[in-house]
């Protein structure tokens, strides 16, 4: 038989959800089959699955030692490179320039080598980070970017400041602005772009309608040119609703392609420029809560917008671009 303390971090989780972070090799029938026959109990007594965890809940486990055993994937981060652009960090979280072709969670090709890696590299070596004591929680992200598109990532250094910031996200109180530079000049300075976004999961693409289809889903950007050249404008465009790809795809869609992207773009521009990267980047966040925010009440009203200077193409559109 184990004991598990449940700590702050663990603290508000689901028993089953817990349980699944803990038993890494159980059959799920199985770990419930054990909560119904009591060999997994909370404070001595049965529980129901959905039971909300307390801090200092004592679960007792009467599990085989083979589903406690760690895969080494929690431990991969210790092989990640040391390299953050930190733009803001307190106790609860952190702001990440993300870099252009890193990816942010672990993947196929790079299992180890990612920007949540690195975080958590970064608050291990910091002493805020023990992945030993720790029954379920790891540092996590709250928002995610493409491995070639760059800026502020969010991420979450506890479980309480997670809760709130997935929560804030969800309910568009915490605010996304996005720089880029597109082939060709809008008609308009300023608009509200319309439409239907419909993914195809074998492709890993999107598309965009003017109208309803059986499995597309309605989207609206906006976009403020700030400056143009000859053949090229630099947006800023902002999210009216979150899909996948929904700036690279929508801009395409009305023929402005931004410069750099290979999935969406014009590949033939984009190696004449020499542009392996899309020049999209997240350069602004604003924290805009309309009810309480708990620990992170202090962030309200607040915002962190990267310095033209570390926004890789700015200083490429004004010099270079025709």
């Amino acid at each position: 038989m184990r004991k598990i303390i449940i700590n702050n971090n663990d603290s508000e989780k689901r028993l089953d959800s817990f349980l699944r972070r803990v038993l890494y090799n159980i059959p799920p029938s199985l770990m419930y089959k054990y909560i119904r026959k009591r060999r997994i109990k909370v404070n001595g007594q049965k529980s129901q699955e959905s039971y909300r965890l307390r801090e200092g809940d004592c679960i007792e486990l009467y599990v085989n030692d083979e589903f406690f055993e760690r895969s080494s994937y929690k431990y991969e981060f210790k092989g990640s490179s040391f390299l953050l652009d930190i733009i803001y960090e307190d106790e609860n979280l952190m702001l990440v320039n993300k870099p252009a072709g890193l990816v942010v969670h672990p993947d196929k090709n790079q299992e180890s080598e990612c920007l949540v890696n690195r975080i958590k590299n970064h608050l291990y070596n910091k002493g805020e980070y023990t992945p030993e004591i720790e029954n379920s929680f790891s540092p996590s992200l709250v928002n995610r970017i493409d491995r070639n598109t760059s800026g502020i990532v969010l991420a979450a250094k506890n479980s309480s400041a997670l809760a709130v910031l997935n929560q804030k996200m969800k309910e568009r109180e915490i605010n996304k602005s996005y720089i880029c530079i597109v082939n060709g000049i809008p008609k308009k300075n300023t608009d509200i772009l319309k439409g239907y976004l419909e993914k195809n999961e074998t492709e890993n693409k999107v598309y965009i309608n003017n109208y309803k289809t059986k499995n597309s889903k309605s989207i609206l950007t906006s976009y403020k040119l700030i400056e143009k050249s000859e053949k090229f404008a630099l947006l800023e465009v902002k999210l009216l609703t979150g899909r996948t790809h929904q700036i690279r795809a929508h801009l395409a869609h009305i023929g402005h392609p931004i410069l750099g992207d290979g999935k969406y773009g014009q590949n033939s521009l984009n190696k004449a420029m020499n542009y392996k990267y899309q020049a999209l980047c997240s350069y602004k966040i604003e924290f805009d809560f309309k009810s309480d925010a708990g620990i992170l009440n202090y962030l309200n009203k607040k915002s962190f917008c990267l310095p033209q200077e570390k926004i890789w193409f700015i200083k490429d559109f004004y010099k270079r671009l025709p």
